[in-house]
């Protein structure tokens, strides 16, 4: 008889979990139900771009490549984008769902309001849409519900439960219009509290929405957008990446690569791997330190004092979050930093502890406070409650449970997938099988235990460790582990190997050693059936033909200066005419790239195709240079020209584009196309580029340079050469911070 299993949550750990219970073992094994009180599948993960009821938002970009938001026998389409949308990810688990799941019992839009072991099995209570109880018994429970149980929100002493202006969880966060109503005719200040990963994440976002209601053509979905700013509450400076870094960031040509892969590269690391996170001494924060800031080539004070992570610093353990835009928008002055702790929030003013800091005019309050798991598992009796210690002290959101947060030995029938913080989708699959091996084998102190997972249970502390690292004040920001150690550890378990690159790997300096980067489909099933093994396959070659266009080509280069760009620039520019007709002359000025989403004008056809594929449309920038021109002949008059910077990120190009004149926000016309060429030898100074345009009878010759500190543009050369019956000058300008 087959034993059956109550998987509660049908997003990607629940799927997983189904999965492993019914491909990893004998057909038959297990019977397979999954519950979710959802009405679609994919748990945080939306699958349409205006489903808008969940956690996350639809359109968020992942801070993951899709070499990494994978499971390890499903690979993405080819032409999917190597930063995926949240309702994309929801896509993926549904063609994951269809490839693997079919033969389980899918029950949505029913919650599970209570369980009970009764030794043999657990009796679960769901409840359906209609409000219709059902009572069932199944031999074992499997909790998939993840951490997001619901948001954490401030006690009411600090945020009042009817405050006068619009407070929203992050999570809540869609537009500017959902936060603001209509907006404020004297605009206002918008608070972000929380400092950690989604706190970064949302303030960017937001940030990016206030810019592009400024500085696109048409009317704002907002009144006044340029009269509000954003105000950030941070304990303390985070380290905030790019969603692109460099392999080789101290390089003056540096190539870039989605950020997972350039950061998990086994390569870096001495082996075995040694588990980086837990307990941080000094010596191991001060490393990471030093390693985040050759990652971004700055310790932060280039943007702001508030972000700097100083040498008193150092020595804490060091925080991450990943953001594209957070840090320029904070050196244009758009977000403002103060560190702190949020005390009280009162009328339209914050107070903020230990500096009784004021901060008034605010308009709206958006709180990035995390998340209570506690309501992720409120179903399970209270007898086990105790037994996983779950506290509600614990701003980690931690359960006491065995081998990586998989299952606890005084309950032998429960069992846990995706209880992990941080990268999980390579340890959700890795927890799925380690639970469905030690069902199959009948549980952690069965006799039928392989001798390797024997090992592993006989030598595991994760439930002292869990406990202990609740009251440490040296804990790490994710303290469950390191991602790549607990690979290594729960392969190690289930005997399973970690496949070879399929080809030589790009070499790095100095130890000149092939790359290897760590991905789910490095560690596939050890029983890949016809249709898995191509799925394997093509994720290799599709992580491994990326690694190498970065390495070797001017891949993601573009993108790279693009994110770059955001901000206000120091513009001098020499021009020189031999024609009397356009006098020579130096101009003095500044040249802004103000970000906004990106617009139809002058790509009408491109654009609804784009729209009508589901497509991202991408951001760009406007661009608006202002200053004095002073002419040879000592003539000086004020100048300013603008133009539309635009990235495409399915092309991974770069194009610049004219202004129109009589609507200065709209895009005209294509103006060039930035090439960039691959480095001719060592002695390159930065990135070059050229481009051409041909304007009726006269030619722009275009060139570039653009030089980087690691992920960051320092300067950069936009010179022309003109020529034709008309022209003939030489324009050479140079941009700096």
């Amino acid at each position: 008889m087959p034993k059956t299993v109550c998987i509660v949550g049908a997003g990607p750990s629940g799927l997983i979990a189904a999965k492993s219970l019914l491909h990893d073992v004998p057909k038959g094994t297990f019977e397979v139900s999954i519950f979710d009180s959802q009405p679609r599948l994919g748990g945080l993960w939306p699958s349409k771009k205006d489903d808008n009821g969940g956690l996350v938002h639809p359109l968020m970009v992942a801070n993951q490549s899709k070499h990494t938001v994978q499971f390890s026998d499903l690979a993405w389409p080819k032409d999917a984008p190597e930063l995926p949308q949240a309702w994309q990810v929801g896509r993926y688990l549904e063609r994951y769902f269809k490839a693997y799941c079919l033969e389980a019992e899918l029950y949505l839009e029913t919650s599970v309001e209570k369980s009970e072991n009764t030794g043999s099995g657990w009796r679960v209570h769901t409840r359906s849409k209609d409000g219709d109880l059902e009572e069932r018994v199944f031999d074992y429970l499997l909790v998939a519900s993840g951490y997001f149980g619901k948001p954490a929100v401030p006690e009411s002493s600090v945020v009042p439960e009817n405050p006068e202006i619009s407070v929203i969880h992050s999570s809540k966060y869609r537009n500017l219009k959902v936060l603001l109503g209509e907006g404020n005719p004297n605009g206002g200040k918008i608070l972000v509290v929380g400092g950690q990963m989604s706190g970064v994440e949302i303030a960017g976002t937001i940030a990016t929405h206030l810019s592009s209601a400024v500085h696109s053509p048409g009317t704002s979905s907002i009144s006044n957008p340029e009269k509000y700013s954003l105000h950030h509450i941070i304990q303390k400076p985070v380290w905030v990446m790019p969603l692109f870094l460099s392999p080789r960031a101290t390089s003056p040509v540096p190539p870039f690569l989605p950020l997972d892969l350039a950061s998990y590269n086994l390569a870096n690391r001495p082996h075995p791997l040694t588990n980086t996170q837990g307990h941080i001494t000094e010596e191991s924060a001060i490393r990471t330190s030093s390693l985040y800031e050759i990652a971004l080539g700055t310790n932060q004070s280039i943007y702001s004092a508030a972000l700097a992570v100083t040498h008193k610093d150092n020595a804490n353990p060091q925080y991450l979050a990943v953001s594209d835009n957070y840090s320029e928008f904070v050196r244009s002055g758009l977000i403002t930093v103060s560190q702190g702790k949020l005390e009280r929030l009162c009328g339209h003013e914050a107070t903020i502890s230990p500096t009784q800091e004021k901060i008034d005019d605010i308009a709206a309050v958006v709180l990035a406070t995390g998340f209570k798991a506690s309501d992720s598992i409120s179903f399970l009796p209270p007898s086990v409650l105790e037994t996983l210690s779950l506290s509600s002290q614990d701003l980690n959101n931690t359960i006491a449970l065995a081998f990586h947060g998989t299952h606890h030995p005084s309950v032998p029938n429960l069992g846990f997938v995706g209880f992990y913080r941080s990268q999980y989708w390579g340890i959700m699959e890795m927890q799925a099988r380690f639970v469905t091996s030690l069902w199959m084998a009948g549980g952690p102190t069965s006799d039928s235990l392989t001798p390797a997972m024997k090992q592993a249970l006989d030598k595991d502390t994760s439930i002292e460790r869990t406990i202990a690292l609740r009251t440490d004040p040296r804990a790490s920001q994710f303290p469950m582990g390191d991602y790549a150690w607990l690979m290594q550890e729960f392969a190690a378990a289930l005997d399973l190997k970690r496949l070879d690159h399929l080809s030589v790997m790009p070499a790095l300096p100095p130890a000149g050693i092939g790359m290897n980067i760590l991905t789910p489909a490095r560690y596939p099933s050890k029983s890949l059936n016809e249709f898995q093994r191509p799925e394997v396959t093509k994720s290799l070659k599709m992580t491994e033909a990326t690694v190498w266009a970065a390495m070797s080509s001017t891949r993601f280069v573009a993108k790279g200066v693009f994110r770059s760009l955001l901000g206000e620039w120091k513009l001098e520019r020499d021009l020189v005419s031999k024609l009397p007709s356009h006098p020579s002359g130096h101009f003095s000025g500044t040249a802004k790239f103000l970000l906004r989403e990106g617009t139809r004008d002058g790509r009408e056809a491109e654009f609804d195709k784009i729209v009508e594929e589901g497509g991202d449309v991408g951001m760009e920038y406007l661009y608006i240079e202002q200053g004095d021109f002073k002419a040879a002949n000592g003539f000086t008059f004020r100048a300013t020209r603008r133009y539309i910077w635009r990235y495409n990120e399915k092309q991974d190009e770069l194009t610049v584009w004219f202004a129109k004149t009589d609507d200065q926000k709209r895009a005209d016309y294509l103006f060039h196309k930035v090439e960039f060429s691959v480095p001719k030898g060592d002695n390159e100074k930065g990135w070059k580029a050229t481009a051409g345009h041909m304007c009726i009878k006269d030619y722009y010759d275009v060139k570039y340079e653009f030089r980087f500190k690691a992920v960051n543009l320092t300067d950069w050369n936009l010179a022309y050469t003109v020529n034709g019956p008309q022209k003939d000058y030489t324009i050479d300008g140079t941009y700096t911070r």
